[in-house]
């Protein structure tokens, strides 16, 4: 999950990693959404940043979150969780 603010947007750039992986492991083991930490009251402790948070989520249980667009680094996290 993608969490971003109002006033910065999703990370573009990091939805075309996601894409390129997805596609390699298969559509069904990867799943990508995007969520507004401003209107989500779960999401509270992420507002106010300026990096993107990616939170990973396995079997409905938080399992690890990344700060930053470091592609090397979520490219491992979500391998690693796959």
């Amino acid at each position: 999950v993608d969490v971003f603010q109002a006033w910065c947007g999703p990370c573009k750039p990091v939805v075309s990693l996601f894409q390129k992986i997805r596609n390699q492991v298969g559509s069904d083991l990867l799943h990508f959404a995007v969520a507004e930490a401003d209107s989500i009251d779960a999401l509270e402790k992420y507002r106010g940043q300026c990096e993107p948070v990616f939170l990973f989520y396995r079997g409905g249980e938080l399992v690890a979150v990344v700060r930053g667009a470091d592609a090397p680094l979520l490219q491992k996290t979500i391998l690693k969780y796959l």
